[in-house]
């Protein structure tokens, strides 16, 4: 049974052609996991008393915030490639993101407009923290139907076989090389971590918990996974670890302490506790004149 799984094989399906237009299962995994995500958010936004179109606005940002941040984050990881055509910074559309980017990224954009609102920073996120387990699960299947993020050579029976033509491993067949006959697929790691992640996210919120408590776990595990699985990645890396790894390493770090010594809410981002906004004082016509 291990041998077989381990000489499993698909044709992944880089681009679909509809006429002159080509469209990559990658973006459409992205588009449907973040609306997907974003609809799964909506009934805990509600219970925790945040309203509807607050959310679309914050969803709004967040969708502008993660595609500028996951090619940013990506960019900077892999510099070198960019030095002497630096236009192809701005070729999105060519390929070159960073998840974990895109949620910082998000978060950021959406950062201000929480603050305006006077919501809890700390509300918002956990009613958004299983949607985003979600949206990495949908993503994740863009991600195997195209072949992307293939790793090293491996014996693992999850381990993918990888495409040949005239009996050599074909280089076109998959979004990212295929380095070995067979290779770890750290997509499909990440695919079945997500959905355990997902599952494990609604069942904690089935109790009232601390704010800030479903965010701080989904990035203590996420991180924890990004950690493992990108030293089966073949990537760039600074000091031994990825970008992502580093980001991971410091999310983990913080989360973990927060979740195992201090066990309450942050003090910042409290918003929707302190006194409202001073209500400007109106001035009659004689005073005006």
């Amino acid at each position: 049974m291990l041998a077989l799984l381990g000489s499993i094989s698909y044709h992944p399906i880089v681009k679909i052609h509809i006429g002159p237009f080509s469209i990559s299962p990658h973006g459409i995994g992205i588009a449907v996991g973040f609306l997907l995500g974003a609809r799964l958010m909506l009934p805990e936004s509600r219970r925790k008393g945040i309203d509807d179109e607050l959310v679309y606005a914050l969803l709004t940002r967040a969708a502008i915030g993660a595609i500028v941040g996951a090619r940013l984050a990506y960019v900077v990881n892999h510099l070198g490639d960019y030095t002497s055509h630096p236009i192809e910074i701005f070729k999105i559309y060519n390929g070159g993101i960073s998840l974990l980017g895109g949620f910082l990224g998000a978060i950021l954009l959406a950062l201000p407009k929480i603050k305006a609102a006077r919501v809890s920073f700390w509300k918002v996120m956990d009613a958004a923290a299983p949607g985003m387990a979600l949206g990495v699960i949908i993503g994740r299947i863009g991600d195997l139907i195209v072949g992307d993020h293939l790793g090293k050579s491996t014996r693992f029976f999850l381990g993918y076989k990888c495409p040949t033509i005239h009996g050599a491993i074909d280089p076109n067949a998959t979004a990212s090389p295929c380095l070995a006959p067979i290779v770890h697929q750290t997509a499909l790691y990440d695919f079945i971590s997500a959905i355990v992640l997902l599952g494990v996210l609604l069942w904690l919120r089935r109790r009232a918990r601390y704010d800030g408590f479903l965010i701080m776990f989904f990035a203590a595990w996420y991180g924890s996974m990004r950690i493992v699985e990108d030293f089966l990645r073949e990537d760039v890396r600074h000091f031994g670890l990825t970008g992502s790894q580093w980001t991971s390493v410091v999310t983990v770090a913080v989360c973990l302490a927060a979740l195992v010594f201090v066990r309450r809410t942050p003090k910042w981002g409290h918003w929707d506790e302190g006194p409202p906004p001073a209500e400007p004082v109106p001035v009659s016509q004689e005073e005006y004149e």
